[in-house]
C-alpha cells in the first residue's frame, strides 16, 4: 500500500530536480484528487502551489447558452485551450502567474485567485482529464513532469461523490442521479486514460484524504 510520506518523498525529488516542475494528479470525480494535492502542497509549504483543472470550468451562463449546463464536467464545458496555455506559462515560470479557481460554493469560478510566484519549484494541478489522448487536452500530458492517477475503490468513490453534491445542496435524489449519470459517464471516460500516468494509486487509503 503506497503511504503519504512515499507520495512525499516522489513530490520532494521533483522539486530537487531545480527550476520548475509539474506534477498533476488525476482521477475520476471524488477520487481525492484535491485534498491529495493540498495535502502534498501543506507539507512543502513554500515550495509548492496547487493550481485546479477545474478553475476553467465554463460559466453557467455560458454553460446555459450552449445548451450544456446538465453535462457540467464533461470534457467540452471546460476551457481547455485556456488550460494548456496557463501550464504553458507555468512551466516557464518568468513571472507571477495568477490561476483561477473554482468555487463549489457558487458553481464558477473565480479569475486570478491563486497566484504562483516563479520561484516556486514545484506547481501541482489536479484535474478529470490531464491524460485525456484528444484535442487540445493531449497537449497536457507532455507539459507535465509526472502525473499520479487515482483509482480507489468504485463504490466508495460514488458514495463519497454523493455525499459532496448533497453538502452543495442537492437532495439524495438529485446527486444519486448526478453521481451516477453525467459524473459517471466521465469516470468511464477517464478510467481509461490511467495507462498514460507515471503512478496509479489503487490502494491509497481514502478514508485519509475526505473531500
Amino acid at each position: 500500500m503506497t503511504s503519504f510520506d512515499e507520495l512525499l518523498a516522489r513530490a520532494e525529488e521533483l522539486v530537487a530536480r531545480g527550476g520548475r516542475t509539474l506534477l498533476g494528479i488525476v482521477g475520476a470525480p471524488a477520487s481525492g484528487k484535491t485534498t491529495l494535492a493540498r495535502s502534498v502542497a501543506g507539507a512543502l509549504g513554500t515550495r509548492a502551489a496547487v493550481v485546479g483543472m477545474d478553475g476553467f470550468h465554463l460559466a453557467q451562463a455560458e454553460l446555459r447558452r450552449l445548451g450544456r449546463i446538465e453535462r457540467k464536467g464533461a470534457p467540452d464545458t471546460f476551457d481547455a485551450h485556456g488550460y494548456v496555455h496557463l501550464l504553458r506559462r507555468l512551466k516557464d515560470a518568468k513571472e507571477t502567474v495568477y490561476a483561477p479557481e473554482f468555487r463549489r460554493e457558487i458553481e464558477e469560478p473565480i479569475a486570478g485567485a491563486v497566484p504562483v510566484p516563479p520561484e516556486v519549484p514545484l506547481v501541482i494541478t489536479e484535474g478529470n482529464y490531464l491524460l485525456l489522448d484528444a484535442d487540445p487536452w493531449g497537449d497536457v500530458r507532455g507539459l507535465l513532469d509526472e502525473v499520479w492517477f487515482l483509482a480507489p475503490d468504485e463504490q466508495v468513490r460514488i458514495e463519497r461523490l454523493v455525499t459532496r453534491h448533497r453538502r452543495y445542496g442537492r437532495s439524495l435524489v438529485e446527486a444519486q442521479q448526478r453521481a451516477l449519470g453525467s459524473d459517471q459517464r466521465n469516470a468511464d471516460l477517464i478510467a481509461p486514460t490511467a495507462a498514460r500516468a507515471d503512478l496509479v494509486l489503487a490502494d491509497l487509503p481514502l478514508a485519509n484524504f475526505a473531500l
